[in-house]
């Protein structure tokens, strides 16, 4: 059984960027097309989410400018993967709190 890398970044004002991924183990079974509707459901725009609502490391840098910089991050995609999973919280509790979101803007 495959795991899924979540796969996002984070860009600043100034447009650099910084680039990370999470590994779920995915004992469910869980299909890509199935964890991508519901990411693609609950993005702000189609594109950006808040890190730490879905309790993922947060990738602004020290010199984040909260005058200038966004908040947001960036999802690129999800795929599978046969590395070990090295996210801090399990797929199930991951896609509870994607349900949950509720951003309104």
């Amino acid at each position: 059984m495959a795991n899924i890398q979540f796969n996002y970044l984070y860009r600043d004002a100034g447009n650099y960027k910084i680039y990370a991924s999470v590994i779920f183990a995915n004992p469910g079974n869980i299909s890509l097309t199935e964890l991508s509707a519901l990411i693609q459901s609950k993005l702000i725009d189609q594109i950006w989410f808040y890190a730490g609502d879905w309790r993922l490391p947060d990738l602004r840098s020290e010199t984040f400018n909260d005058d200038i910089d966004p908040a947001w991050h960036e999802f690129e995609n999800i795929e599978y993967i046969e590395e070990a999973a090295n996210a801090t919280i399990n797929l199930p509790d991951f896609t509870g709190r994607i349900k949950n979101t509720n951003w309104i803007y």
